[in-house]
């Protein structure tokens, strides 16, 4: 099942599904334990010494009770000396073996959950921009937050209480039989309602934890799109109805919550009472054996110990289920996830672009988005090296799809894309996206300095390397006013930088990267006219003796390109340089008359 597909469901749809979702889960889990297996076995024999330890307490105190204290009012104090030097031995090795099964068990959680975020966050970085563009963020977060999160709490203590559990209740019962075959019967029938409890709580907990984890998605992703789109949300007045599906979805997560909690409370009590119930059984019948001298003393103690202590691993175990359900549900996720493959794969063999011209072309090119309709239906197209092609039409024409594929952001159905006669697909991506660099209207900047954001397509550039690129685009000034100049980071307050100014640390940032193949989609959109006004020189200078493609709808950065290509329905309908198609009066004709006139108004205005 495609992690693409609706996650928020009860069960799968049938049980083929069901089984490979539980295989590709297992999988994930086998991979993750192989690399800390030696230490989880180590662990596992931790946990078993610590309960043989920890169930011969109780022996002890029969022997002591039995047998010690009529030896000492003999006069012989060795068998109490050995009795209490033996609980006590037991009880220190116990205390000790938990002590370092904890210790061992965190440094293994520990460990897989660190290789489980690795291996999302490289993951998740790996696929390909359409994946990124179906999958919403507040899902990746949620895999990276709430899953993560759901397996630590199985990790941290929840293996081994479980381990722990299981060994206390059947060493309990072991050891109990041998001492006292009879208690021990009254201590297995009362296993009977404990197990039809625990089956009764584990039926209804499965689906209400799957539920809880549903509503914590959801309540996660409605947060986090909810301030990512913060300004649109606050433009339009929006707070008042987005609060509401806030609350609404916060309200779903409390009830799950609570319902949790009361099948929680119904499963303990009645766990307890069972307890209760079976001590207060076997004291008595033990006290009445006991009265008619078939039971001794200590043994009658000793029964009463186990018996207490056998209902308590019981209800740990029925914890376990809650976080086991949880966990398994976020592993099915995590799961599902890494086993997305990009869309975008690396060449097998791939081909070295040594000294790249950048000459491309498009053979027969037809591409639709994922299952979707065709969105280039055939397109030939060449563009000669060193020539700077500007691409324009109406928004959905199908401009940034091919900017989109000269990048290899997605590949062709069919034809080929080829820069120097050699396949986009064949070529080695570190080559691949040294040539190309495209600049979106989304100038994103990262946590850091201004100048670490400019030399992001190459990290080793020099001080003086990173103020030229600056220089170039016209945003020198602007960085060198700020209080730390190159070092301002970027994310402090009373530092940030306009639209504008992001989109200028962009244009540097590929200066700076010098690439064969220059691709602008709407990278002058945020610019106000002053700032185009600066760019204008700097993309001049920059796009110089290098191929490339600019999509913008301003027609002052149209008109300085060597050949503009009209894009309708996903066909060039309209092939020329600036001034031949304004001589045909076609519909480049028709926007540069719009622009004109807009120039006019602006003038007279």
């Amino acid at each position: 099942m495609s992690a693409l597909q609706p996650e928020f469901r009860d069960r799968p749809a049938d049980r083929a599904e069901s089984r490979a979702i539980r295989s590709r889960s297992m999988r994930l889990l086998g991979s993750l334990l192989s690399p800390v297996a030696a230490a989880t076995w180590l662990t596992v024999a931790l946990v078993v010494l610590s309960q043989v330890a920890a169930v011969a307490g109780p022996a002890f105190v029969a022997y002591g009770v039995d047998h010690a204290l009529p030896a000492l009012q003999g006069g012989d104090s060795g068998p109490l000396v050995l009795a209490a030097g033996a609980y006590l031995v037991t009880a220190l090795a116990g205390g000790l073996l938990t002590a370092w099964t904890v210790r061992l068990a965190a440094r293994v959680s520990q460990a897989i959950l660190l290789d489980v975020r690795s291996r999302v966050f490289r993951h998740t970085q790996r696929l390909s921009l359409e994946f990124h563009e179906s999958y919403t963020s507040g899902r990746i977060i949620s895999r990276q937050t709430s899953d993560v999160d759901a397996l630590r709490e199985l990790l941290d203590g929840g293996i081994t209480t479980l381990a722990q559990g299981v060994l206390a209740m059947v060493f309990t019962a072991v050891g109990l039989v041998l001492l006292d075959w009879r208690s021990g019967l009254v201590l297995l029938i009362a296993v009977v309602p404990g197990i039809v409890l625990t089956r009764w709580f584990q039926v209804r907990s499965q689906h209400q934890y799957r539920l809880s984890r549903t509503a914590a998605a959801r309540v996660i992703i409605r947060f986090v799109e909810t301030m990512t789109g913060i300004r649109a949300v606050q433009a339009f007045r929006r707070e008042r109805q987005v609060s509401e599906v806030y609350d609404d979805l916060a309200e779903d997560y409390r009830r799950t919550n609570a319902e949790a909690i009361r099948l929680n409370g119904v499963f303990d009590t009645g766990l307890t009472l069972i307890g209760n119930v079976t001590v207060a059984t076997v004291l008595l019948i033990g006290g009445l054996r006991a009265l008619h001298g078939e039971l001794a003393v200590g043994v009658l103690i000793a029964a009463v110990l186990y018996a207490r202590r056998f209902f308590q691993p019981l209800a740990q175990i029925g914890m376990f289920y809650n976080a086991f359900q949880s966990a398994a549900a976020a592993l099915e996720k995590l799961a599902a996830l890494l086993a997305e493959e990009p869309t975008v794969p690396d060449p097998v063999r791939p081909v070295h672009l040594r000294a790249p011209r950048a000459d491309v072309r498009f053979e027969g090119v037809e591409f639709g988005y994922g299952t979707g309709p065709t969105v280039l239906p055939h397109v030939e197209l060449h563009l000669p090296a060193g020539q700077t092609v500007a691409l324009v039409g109406e928004t959905g024409a199908g401009k940034s799809t091919v900017a989109k594929l000269l990048a290899r952001f997605y590949d062709v159905r069919q034809g080929a894309v080829r820069i120097d006669g050699l396949d986009v697909r064949d070529i080695d991506p570190v080559d691949l996206r040294r040539a190309v660099v495209m600049v979106t209207q989304e100038a994103y900047l990262f946590s850091g300095s201004v100048g670490a954001n400019i030399a992001l397509g190459r990290p080793g550039a020099t001080p003086e390397e990173i103020e030229a690129a600056a220089r170039a685009v016209g945003v020198h000034d602007v960085i060198a006013a700020m209080p730390d100049g190159y070092d301002t980071e970027v994310d402090k307050r009373g530092t940030r930088l306009s639209a504008g100014q992001r989109q200028l640390v962009s244009f540097a940032r590929a200066f700076l990267a010098d690439p064969a193949l220059l691709i602008l989609d709407e990278a002058t959109s945020s610019l106000d006219v002053p700032g185009e006004a600066l760019v204008q020189h700097g993309l001049r200078t920059l796009l110089a003796g290098r191929t490339a493609v600019v999509i913008a709808h301003r027609l002052s950065t149209v008109m300085g390109a060597d050949r503009v290509l009209v894009v309708d329905g996903g066909r060039v309908v309209e092939d020329g340089t600036p001034a031949q198609l304004v001589e045909r009066g076609g519909l480049f004709a028709a926007l540069h008359a719009d622009w004109q006139r807009s120039l006019g108004a602006t003038a007279g205005a």
